[in-house]
């Protein structure tokens, strides 16, 4: 598998893809939060089945889709849309959801 190959793809239920490559991936679980190796499986879900997603307060094409994962905990998966299609910035657990438009569900 090379770096730039596609390690997942999704459709959020804002209708758009997201995908993200291994290389990608590993920046993510090496350098930014390697809490989140091991839970691409999570992230996933995160975006597929959000329990909420909201819209950047600062940049308007920016996503966070929330997971919740228990009591005041959930995965949080950060996407950006460009031309309909999205890619994944980042993905971290967190314990507060963020201001901003709630999107979905409305």
């Amino acid at each position: 598998m090379t770096d730039n190959e596609l390690f997942f793809e999704v459709v959020t239920p804002l209708g758009f893809c997201v995908r993200v490559t291994r290389a990608h991936w590993e920046l993510i679980v090496t350098i930014k939060h390697p809490v989140m190796a091991g839970r691409e499986l999570d992230v996933q879900a995160a975006l597929t089945a959000p329990d909420e997603i909201r819209s950047s307060r600062s940049h308007p094409d920016v996503y966070l889709f929330y997971k919740s994962e228990g009591m005041k905990r959930w995965v949080c998966a950060v996407t950006k849309r460009l031309d309909g299609d999205g890619l994944l910035i980042t993905t971290y657990p967190t314990d507060a959801i963020k201001e901003g438009e709630r999107l979905w569900p409305k």
